[in-house]
């Protein structure tokens, strides 16, 4: 009886050992398996590919065909997926629709340059609620719905250096000039154009603008158009300023068409190619404008960096772009100072 007790003990005792060691087995392999599934987990998010949307005024003009051409070179060095698209016309409304399909699409960011930064504000929001970063570039949207700012320049020094062009173009302070602008909802002319004429109260107090700034829709013919008709109907104008990169260029067209190179001065916003055949025959006496390319490349740069968790900082070395200027708030970033194109240093461009 004693040994059928001994042997029924150890058959016990054996039982248990080899349950204790099946259940180790057990938790080890799943430890594992969570490990690995973990793993794998950081790693599809390691491997994801941000989708970054750059959308314009409008496609199709050169001016927002050479920033393409920046963002999308951006996205090949930094390994990110560009959806760079835009309206046909500046246009805020067909800007609202496609930004409303991009959040449906699950885009990572969206940058967009506003024709009417207030249309843009609900559905910039709601973008943000749905956790995606927004920011603006090229022109600057509502304050309040971006998480990034992205300046080619600095608005006030900008619009008091083309009214101090405009003088010395015409050789003169004391003359009537008109305003061709673009849209006149478009937030970035609107700030070039209100800071040079405050400086211009001060800095040129006899210099007349003979009408309120007039639109262009971002469209040369059109630009060209309105120039002819302020030539008419003020014979004593000394001066156009063209503020967007198609304005320029049709207001010099007017003037060589009409013969008045040595008559009416023209400066303004436009790219050195598109400038360079009315800077050398002098329908367009200075062209002033920053590397358009160059602003794609810091837009998507710098929200690769946003999704990567990373801010901006003052004095910031961008690759391919250069040093950056941060203001206070964190979030407003200059690209840099303009270039001024002249029929001397024109050909020195390509862009």
């Amino acid at each position: 009886m004693r040994k059928i007790i001994a042997l029924f003990l150890v058959s016990l005792i054996i039982g248990t050992l080899l349950a204790g060691c099946g259940g180790g087995q057990q938790t080890q392999q799943q430890q594992q398996t969570q490990q690995q599934q973990s793993g794998n987990a950081q790693q599809g998010e390691q491997s994801k590919t941000y989708k970054i949307v750059v959308m314009p005024k409008l496609v199709g003009i050169p001016y927002f065909n050479a920033s393409e051409t920046g963002a999308k070179q951006a996205g090949k060095d930094l390994g990110v997926e560009v959806i760079y698209t835009g309206p046909t016309k500046a246009d805020a409304a067909e800007q609202v629709k496609m930004i409303e399909d991009l959040i449906n699409q699950g885009v990572d960011a969206i940058a967009v340059a506003p024709n009417d930064p207030a249309a843009l504000t609900p559905v910039l929001k709601k973008a943000r609620e749905k956790g995606i970063i927004v920011a603006d570039w090229d022109t600057p949207a509502d304050t309040s719905v971006v998480d990034i700012s992205i300046h080619q320049i600095d608005d006030k020094q900008y619009g008091e250096h083309i009214w101090d062009l405009l003088v010395k173009a015409m050789g003169t302070d004391s003359a009537e000039y008109a305003i061709i602008t673009g849209g006149l909802s478009a937030a970035n002319l609107n700030n070039w154009i209100n800071a040079g004429l405050e400086y211009a109260k001060t800095k040129y107090p006899n210099l007349k603008l003979v009408t309120d700034k007039v639109p262009s829709d971002e469209k040369q013919q059109i630009a060209y158009q309105k120039a002819l008709e302020l030539i008419k109907a003020y014979p004593n104008l000394k001066g156009i300023i063209g503020i967007s990169s198609p304005a320029p260029i049709g207001a010099a067209q007017a003037v060589q068409e009409k013969g008045l190179q040595d008559k009416v001065s023209v400066v303004g916003t436009a790219l050195p190619n598109d400038s360079k055949m009315y800077l050398k025959d002098g329908s367009l006496d200075t062209a002033t404008l920053w590397d358009p390319a160059k602003l794609g490349y810091l837009t998507v740069s710098l929200i690769k960096d946003m999704l990567d968790g990373k801010k901006p900082a003052d004095g910031q070395d961008v690759p391919g772009v250069g040093q950056i200027q941060v203001r206070a708030d964190g979030k407003t970033v200059i690209m840099g100072p303009p270039t001024d194109f002249t029929k001397d240093n024109v050909d020195q461009y390509n862009f």
